[in-house]
Parts: structure tokens; C-alpha cells; sequence
């Protein structure tokens, strides 16, 4: 018998990277046929479908409320993943603090509810760093982050504090090994290691986005890399369908975690040759 799976994603695609559809045919021979939909289609007869999976809907932090309308009413119709809840407790970055009580090691962070120039100092002090990187606590894909030092231009600082007024924020120390090594996201499929690779940013950027340039490598993952994934990982319950941990390498070698996705993360199919495979599996076994 064939089952209905919706793939939820943005109306336009623009410059971004999307690659669900390497998990098409893989759920095809599973039984699975997948529609490729906008979260934006309100009049979407959701019970129509075994399955909703959230994939690239790269433009939700636009319209916070209208997402979570949407997968609101997912909910009520059909099986969701990942879980609503989950998507409610990842939504905001503020996650972080639960991961760093659990004893997870995340990059050291302050938050903030608004960014004031003339406090930089005390806080660079506090993370232990002259250069530091402020983003904002509900948003993606790099949009509003901003490298940044106490002595800079006291122009920019301002106009960069203007972005952040009565908006909450997390302000980072900037981490070298980002630009020097890069970062590494490690994949997990219901709870099972996946795939892993390394996003180097483009010369002069430190955000890690394909689209602003980052070259993307396949990596398999050193030993103590992929136990701070799965420590992660293991602090979210119950496990989801996909997960996402970024890391990055401090000062002292160790990794850190700068994100757990587990709303609408790239899952990097096409770098691993059995990733589609192991995703649909993951995907199958989910909702059946």
C-alpha cells in the first residue's frame, strides 16, 4: 500500500542549497510517495497524508507565528515530525542553557536583551575574548550575525546595536577555528549516527552558509567529535526523526556545540553516499 509524505519547505527557493529530494526515491522503494509542499499553503488538506516531515523551510523566522499556526494545524491532522514540541523548545536558541545544564559543553555564551555598545567590554571580559559574535536568539541561516569588537568604529556598533533593540540576542566569543579548521555538522537519524561533514567559510566570512560561500567537505568524524554529537544528542528527549549538532573547536581543543537543529536543518544528503538511504529508513520506521 502506498503512503503520502509531505516534504515542508519555503515558496522560493532563491539561492538556496536543497537537496530532499535525494530521499525521494530511497522512500519510494519503501512504499512512500512525497509531495513537496510550502508551509505557506494554508488550504493544504493535511489528513491527506501518513506523514509531514519539516524540511526546508528556510524563511519561518520571517513569520514565527504563521509557522507555528501552520504546524499547529499539522499537528491536528497528521503525524509531525519533527515533534511539535521539540519545535517549540528549538525554536529560540535559549535551548543552548538546557544543553549546558545537562553538562553538554556549548560555546560560552551571555544573553542579552538588548545589545548595548558601551557594555561590550565588560562582556568580552566575561567570555574571555576581545572579538565576539552577536546573533539573534530566534532567527537562521546567518541572517542578523555580526563580528564585532569593543574598539570598533563606534558607528557601526551602533548601527549594529540598532538590530538588536528590544530584540533578545546571544552574544559569543568568536572562536578562530571557525575560519582556521571550520565547523562540523554530525547528522543523527532516529537517534543513530549518520553522516558528517566540515563547512569551511569563504575568505573573509565566518558564517558557514553554502550560500555565502562556504565550501562544504565530507568528513569522517575523530572519536571525541562524535561523542560530544551524541552527548548532544542524548540530552533531547524523546530522540527525534533528524537532528543536526554543529561544533566547533575552542582554544583548548575541545569541541563545543554552537547548535542542535532540529527544526529544518540541511541534512547534506548528496555527501554521503548512504545518507538517503539511512534517512528514509529513519523516515519509514518513524511513522509507521
Amino acid at each position: 500500500m502506498t503512503r503520502h509524505c509531505a516534504f515542508l519547505t519555503l515558496d522560493e527557493r532563491g539561492d538556496f542549497v536543497i537537496d530532499d529530494e535525494h530521499a525521494i526515491e530511497p522512500l519510494a522503494r519503501l512504499g512512500w510517495r512525497v509531495a513537496t509542499l510550502s508551509w505557506r499553503q494554508a488550504e493544504i488538506p493535511w489528513s491527506d497524508f501518513d506523514a509531514v516531515v519539516i524540511r526546508s523551510t528556510w524563511d519561518y523566522w520571517n513569520d514565527v507565528p504563521a509557522f507555528l499556526d501552520t504546524l499547529a494545524r499539522i499537528h491536528r491532522q497528521a503525524p509531525l515530525a519533527n515533534p511539535l514540541d521539540l519545535v517549540h523548545w528549538n525554536l529560540a536558541k535559549t535551548y543552548l542553557r538546557d544543553l549546558e545544564g545537562k553538562g553538554v559543553g556549548i560555546v560560552p555564551t551571555l544573553w542579552l536583551d538588548d545589545l548595548l555598545p558601551t557594555a561590550l567590554a565588560g562582556h568580552a571580559k566575561r567570555l574571555g575574548g576581545d572579538e565576539l559574535v552577536v546573533k539573534p536568539v530566534v532567527g537562521a541561516n546567518g541572517e542578523d550575525a555580526f563580528r564585532l569588537r569593543p574598539g570598533d568604529d563606534p558607528e557601526r556598533l551602533q548601527a549594529i546595536a540598532g538590530r538588536f533593540r528590544g530584540r533578545p540576542c546571544m552574544l559569543q566569543p568568536f572562536l578562530h577555528a571557525v575560519q582556521e579548521e571550520g565547523e562540523y555538522s554530525l547528522f543523527f537519524f532516529s537517534g543513530e549516527y549518520s553522516h558528517a561533514i566540515l563547512k569551511v567559510p569563504a575568505a573573509e566570512e565566518f558564517r558557514s552558509q553554502e550560500e555565502r560561500g562556504a565550501e562544504i567537505h565530507p568528513v569522517q568524524p575523530q572519536a571525541d567529535l562524535l561523542a560530544r554529537g551524541r552527548q548532544a544528542l542524548a540530552a533531547v528527549t524523546p530522540p527525534p526523526l533528524y537532528a543536526r549538532v554543529d561544533l566547533v573547536r575552542n582554544a583548548a581543543g575541545e569541541f563545543e556545540v554552537m547548535e542542535l537543529e532540529l527544526i529544518e536543518p540541511s541534512l547534506y544528503l548528496r555527501t554521503d553516499p548512504g545518507a538517503p538511504e539511512r534517512f528514509a529508513r529513519a523516515v519509514d520506521a518513524w511513522f509507521r
